[in-house]
């Protein structure tokens, strides 16, 4: 396999990754965060650090856009839903001390 076609998967690799998300809103990040240790501010968070490493002007605005699909306040409005007191056990309970 050659680096450019290494690339291509693994762009067409995240790209369905934050496909299938954006499918999934009922599945809140700390339910992710909770699971997999990882969420939608995350991928976002790489994305722009990606960005920022090739030296390509992305905001963080626009990053949570690419992978929300619409901007992270419309987002939030319209799927998120207020964290249940086990879920915020849960997530305090696996930050690394």
């Amino acid at each position: 396999m050659t680096e450019q076609e290494r690339l291509e998967l693994e762009a067409a690799s995240f790209r369905a990754l934050v496909q299938h998300l954006r499918t999934r809103p009922d599945v809140q990040n700390i339910d992710l965060m909770n699971l997999a240790g990882f969420c939608r501010n995350c991928l976002s968070k790489w994305y722009k650090a990606a960005a920022d490493d090739q030296g390509i002007e992305v905001s963080i605005d626009e990053a949570r856009e690419t992978v929300y699909g619409m901007p992270y306040a419309d987002w939030k409005a319209k799927y998120q839903k207020e964290a249940t007191a086990e879920q915020q056990a849960a997530f305090a309970k696996g930050k690394p001390q």
